[in-house]
């Protein structure tokens, strides 16, 4: 399952076709003092070393979606019958939630398997089973992650602005609340974009979300009536809490604190230091390359980032935190 490294980023190509349109005649930086010719130079440097980090590979991510997709099922069984310990049962699934919505991630950007390819259902396969322990369907994930790389930062139409906090503390606080009924946030939020949208996509990720969501309170409350509650709770409901707290922190609110008005290419995400790490962050320290460039596996960001910072720094992105 690979892909051509000199393939156009679509995305970052669409973008920035948008910008050019919608905005000044080279709306390229966030450093307004260099000069036309220097500012399509160091794009077009950009450029050719994204390409050189898009596409390789991508089977493991394949191997690891179904692997822990089949794991996480396994739990269920393992522990209604006692065969793993509950707090056991909760770390592993808890991480295999995190886990999925990393190689969901690559999925929603077609980076498994890129259009006209002959293994383009991977992407929907992975997809699929990855977003399962969160309770959401691919479909839903995929309009909504792409409307936010359309409109990062923006109040309205950014699916993930409301997970905008102050300060770290306040945005795992808000992990928790924006998942309250009758709050305007995470899931809620998406379905209010989805029903703006009003596109074929954006319908069909509604009526799957209904029935996905349908099939996960049927499968607590049978489990829980008929003497399993305890490992409803550790296999599927806490670690979906948990797991989206931890997702929602990670890969929304820490890449791109402080939102407001960060709307410009240069400016969408942040590089940061991670006090977990780079791994443990989810491979969102530079978070700011995936933005830039989506069709950039996950894995390799980092190493495009290093490669990148020079060029990154003329254009007056803050790379002191790596």
């Amino acid at each position: 399952m690979t892909d051509n490294p000199s393939t156009p980023d679509t995305i970052s190509q669409e973008v920035f076709a948008r910008q050019v349109a919608d905005g000044p005649a080279l709306p390229l930086a966030a450093d307004d003092t260099l000069d036309r010719h220097t500012r399509v130079d160091l794009l077009k440097q950009e450029r050719a070393i994204a390409a050189k980090y898009q596409g390789g590979p991508m089977w493991g991510y394949v191997v690891a979606a179904l692997g822990g997709f089949a794991m996480w099922l396994a739990l269920f069984p393992l522990t209604m019958f006692g065969v793993v310990h509950p707090l056991i049962t909760l770390v592993v699934s808890t991480f295999l939630t995190v886990a999925g919505y990393v190689t969901c991630h690559e999925a929603m950007h077609d980076n498994i398997a890129k259009r006209g390819s002959r293994y383009r259902w991977a992407n929907q396969l992975v997809g699929e089973v990855s977003l399962l322990p969160i309770a959401v369907p691919f479909s839903m994930g995929r309009v909504t992650h792409l409307e936010h790389h359309k409109h990062c930062n923006h109040p309205e139409k950014d699916p993930d602005y409301t997970d905008e906090a102050p300060n770290w503390w306040m945005a795992w606080y808000k992990t928790w609340w924006n998942r309250q009924p009758r709050v305007d946030g995470t899931i809620n939020r998406y379905k209010t974009v989805c029903m703006a949208l009003d596109t074929r996509e954006s319908r069909i990720a509604l009526k799957q979300t209904m029935v996905v969501q349908l099939i996960y309170l049927a499968t607590l409350f049978t489990m829980a009536w008929n003497g399993h509650a305890i490992a409803a709770a550790v296999c599927w409901w806490l670690p979906r809490q948990l797991g989206l707290s931890y997702i929602r922190y990670f890969l929304s609110w820490a890449p791109h604190h402080p939102r407001e008005g960060q709307t410009e290419r240069y400016v969408q995400a942040n590089i940061f230091k991670s006090h977990v790490g780079h791994f443990l962050s989810m491979c969102m320290e530079t978070h700011l390359i995936h933005h830039l460039h989506p069709g950039i596996p996950n894995h390799k960001t980092r190493a495009a980032y290093m490669e990148m910072k020079p060029i990154l720094e003329k254009r007056g992105v803050d790379c002191s935190a790596l």
